[in-house]
Formats: structure tokens, sequence, C-alpha cells
């Protein structure tokens, strides 16, 4: 029995080594935003080896694209998908909404681990106030549909905010939010306390930077060595602004009555390349937020007025998007090429396969699982045999 466990051990080592299958201990605790707005990006497939690689396994979509999830079938990513702003008005029927999601979620849903949808983005940063008052009862339709399929304990249900929806931010216990925006924020946050569901915000040190460099602290917003910010009222000291703006929010919440509601941030980041006006936008600072962030983020830390709770975030964004409108920016917030090179270095090794070798992967993966099986299979009948 001794022989033939040694050659059994032996054989499945070798096969390990030629087919080149590698267990990752850890994943990394950020999420990363996956858009795809561009003409140049790699496959899916490739993308899903890519994440793979890097151990990343929380993403953010801008969609529900099916694409995308029948690649990261069985990868134990964590998906946060969305629906776009022009269907909120559709999305408010209750039937169209579970048409949506027999489609675009109850497919995926038992190999693919969808744990939240975005309904809309950034809609109170607008002035489209039917938009505004469609969004409440959008997120209730989704909601409700979710409920009738028996998913509303496995997927929430939540909508991102820009920082505008504040009226002050400054300093971070006086956070509140702007008094025009007081009645569909109220019921966005009785939904959220309802539902046990995060409030979500795309947080960017970077504009308030760039709007103002010559009073702001290059280094307090980049996560680097300063003396920071004290909060007069609660005597709270802030080394970087990220966490000033999310406790900001935190106060905001807490001023209209809520204690309940976490906060997480769904989208921030900082532009490797800018027009000649866009100040701070560089290789060199986009690699020190990130790089800083990352840093922070394995701390398992939590903001100065909530230490408790870990920050949760998800980085703007995977690869640089040549279709983006707006400034030369917004086609520069990628942490690599669509090549799958870095655009800087701050110590992610990922590796992004040609298309024969992902198939190979993928195949292997297979493989992977069988090899499993055949395992277990092999120890149950030595344990009966002895």
């Amino acid at each position: 029995m001794e022989a033939a466990d040694r050659l059994f051990w032996r054989f499945i080592l070798h096969w390990i080594v030629l087919s080149g299958v590698v267990l990752q201990a850890t994943c990394l605790k950020v999420g990363i935003n996956y858009g795809q707005i561009a003409n140049n990006l790699p496959s899916p497939t490739r993308v899903a080896d890519l994440l793979r690689s890097l151990n990343i396994s929380r993403v953010k979509l801008y969609d529900a694209d099916q694409n995308v999830l029948s690649a990261f079938l069985n990868t134990n990513v964590e998906f946060i998908v969305g629906i776009g702003n022009e269907n909120l008005s559709n999305m408010m029927d209750v039937t169209i909404a579970q048409a949506w999601l027999e489609q675009h979620v109850l497919p995926y849903i038992s190999s693919a681990r969808i744990t939240c949808i975005t309904v809309g983005n950034e809609v109170f940063s607008g002035n489209d106030t039917t938009l505004m008052a469609n969004l409440l009862p959008a997120m209730q339709s989704v909601h409700q549909a979710l409920a009738s399929l028996g998913l509303d304990n496995q997927i929430s249900v939540s909508t991102a905010h820009s920082l505008t929806v504040l009226g002050n931010s400054f300093p971070p216990s006086s956070g509140s939010f702007r008094s025009d925006l007081g009645e569909y924020i109220h019921g966005v946050l009785n939904f959220h306390s309802m539902t046990k569901s995060p409030f979500l915000i795309n947080a960017y040190p970077y504009f308030a930077y760039k709007g103002n460099p010559s009073s702001i602290s290059l280094q307090y917003v980049l996560f680097e060595p300063n003396p920071g910010v004290i909060d007069p009222y609660t005597n709270l000291n802030y080394d970087n602004m990220l966490y000033a703006q999310v406790d900001a929010v935190y106060s905001a919440i807490k001023a209209m009555g809520h204690t309940d509601i976490d906060v997480r941030i769904s989208e921030t980041g900082w532009p490797s390349k800018g027009d000649p006006e866009e100040f701070g936008a560089s290789p060199a600072n986009a690699a020190a937020y990130n790089g800083n962030l990352l840093r922070r983020i394995a701390k398992n830390e939590g903001t100065p007025l909530m230490p408790s709770v870990p920050i949760d975030i998800y980085v703007f964004a995977l690869f640089n998007e040549n279709m983006k409108p707006g400034p030369t920016s917004e086609r520069n917030y990628g942490l690599f090429y669509p090549d799958g090179s870095p655009v800087y270095n701050i110590g992610l090794q990922g590796r992004l396969p040609n298309s024969s070798i992902s198939r190979r992967q993928h195949a292997i993966s297979g493989l992977a699982v069988s090899l499993i099986t055949a395992v277990v299979a092999y120890l149950l009948i030595c344990i009966k045999m002895r």
C-alpha cells in the first residue's frame, strides 16, 4: 500500500508541474473596476486570466455583460453588476426588472458570485430631476424582483454617488448632503437601512487637488507622510483626504438619522496623464496614490471616525479606456494598458496571456477539477481499506 501511495503522489506532483497549475494562497482585498469603453481591450477570457494572476477576486462592472460573466464562471470572483441610467424608468416596473434579472443574473448565479446590483451611477450629480425621482422606485423594484426569485439575501441593491451630493465635507464631522437633494437622499437612505445594503461613493481626492493645487497638500491626497488635518469638533487627525471624504459621508448619513448604513468606495483612483490644466495627473502621482492606497487596504484599517470598519474599496480602473469622452485624464485611469503591461509599477505582478495560452489554461482548469475529484476518491478508498 505504501508503494502505491508513493507512486500516486509522485504522479500528482508530476502532473502539477507539467500542467502549470499554481495554487494562490491569498487574494488582494481590493476590488477593481472593469470598464469597457474602448475598442482595443483584451477578451474577457484573457482578462479573467490577468485578474487570476493578480489575485484580485472582486470586480465591478457597469453593466451585466454576458461575455464577461461567462468568462469568469467557476473562478470564485465576486461581481458587482450594473444597470445604466438609461434603463431606470423601465426598471420601475417589477415585471421588467424581473425579466432583466432572469436574462442577466439567473443564468450565472450558480457559477458566478454576483453580490450586488448598482441601479444607476451618479444620478444625483446631474440636473435631471425625472431621473432622480425614478432612482428609488427603480431600486425598490429590482429588490422586489430579487425577493420574488429568492435572491434578496444573496444580492444587495445599491447605487453609486459622486461626492457632489455633499453640501459640506469639511470638517468631516460636519458632513452634510445638499439641501436640494434631501427628499431624494432621505428615501434612498431608508431603503439602505431596510435592506441592509451599502451606500456607495465614487471618491476622488484627485478632483479636489486639481481644483485647488495651491491650497491642498499633494502629500495629503497621495497618502504620503504629512502632519495631517485635525477635525476641530472631534479632535480626530486625518492623514489623507480619502478617509476624510468617507467620514464626511458617514456624518452626512448620521445627520439624516441613520447610523446603521455602511459606506463603501465604489470608485477611487488617479489619472496617469491629463491635459495641461489637469494639475497632478502624472504616472508618478498615480503610482503614489494607488500604491499607497493598496498598502493602507492591506492593513485592514478603518477611518478615524469608524476605526473598527475596514475600508472597502474598488480601484478605478483596470485598463485605460481609449474611447471615454471628456478630458485626457478620463482615458488614463487604468492600472494596465490593453496589452497587459502596467502603466506604472505599484508591485502588482500580473500576466495577460495570449489567446492560445488562455485557452490552454482554461482547459487545465477543467483538468484540475477532475484531478481534485480523483484525489478525493482515492483518499476515500484508502480510508476504507485501512
